[in-house]
């Protein structure tokens, strides 16, 4: 069993994608090992943290081997099941602005849970709670980029995927997806500029020339 398992850890996506759609249950069990936390990050920064997120990911992996019969090996493995949970997402997300008609939290929390730190600050450096608010505010403000943005910046600047690979996720043109980023990357420097030091504001205006070239 041992041997097994390893063989299949050696094997790339699209090829346990093929065990699976022969109904091999062990390659399907490594590939929901292998992308269960990156999936699970995306969804919850596309809709803010909370149970619903534990369902979308149980339900993109339901999908996929409902529907393995469909997938096809022309495609990348990771771009097919990205298209799955984010089409999910964006359905949940629809769900949750009718129930509600409030803007989503990264957290869960209500907005007083928000504002109360139950951490000891006076344990931590200057430094280090900055840092910390300055990704509780990144995560904030993602969530609440509009949604012709937010898909693209987490894609790229959350799960470091390649523009060739978020275009086919997105199903658009690559230009449309670096416009994409460009647009959201701008809407969260001004959201955040008020907490970046010089150093960080030169540091990501650079990863936004670079890129941009």
């Amino acid at each position: 069993m041992i041997d097994d398992n390893q063989a299949l850890k050696e094997l790339s996506d699209e090829e346990l994608m093929q065990r699976v759609q022969e109904d091999d249950a062990a390659a399907f069990e490594e590939l929901v090992e292998r992308y269960q936390h990156c999936l699970n990050t995306y969804i919850a920064r596309f809709l803010g943290s909370g149970s619903h997120v534990e369902d979308i990911l149980q339900e993109t992996f339901i999908r996929v081997w409902r529907h393995r019969s469909r997938y096809k090996t022309i495609a990348r493995f990771s771009t097919w099941v990205y298209t799955i949970a984010g089409n999910l997402s964006k359905t949940e997300l629809r769900r949750q602005r009718v129930r509600r008609s409030v803007p989503i939290k990264t957290g869960g929390e209500s907005r007083d849970d928000e504002a109360v730190d139950v951490v000891d600050e006076t344990a931590r450096t200057d430094d280090q709670v900055h840092r910390d608010e300055i990704r509780r505010t990144v995560s904030r403000e993602i969530a609440r980029l509009p949604d012709v943005y937010r898909g693209a910046v987490i894609l790229r600047d959350v799960q470091d995927r390649s523009y060739d690979e978020i275009a086919g996720i997105l199903n658009v043109p690559v230009g449309t997806v670096k416009s994409k980023v460009h647009r959201g990357r701008a809407i969260l420097q001004k959201k955040l500029s008020p907490l970046l030091d010089l150093g960080e504001k030169e540091q990501w205006s650079k990863r936004k020339r670079k890129e941009d070239r």
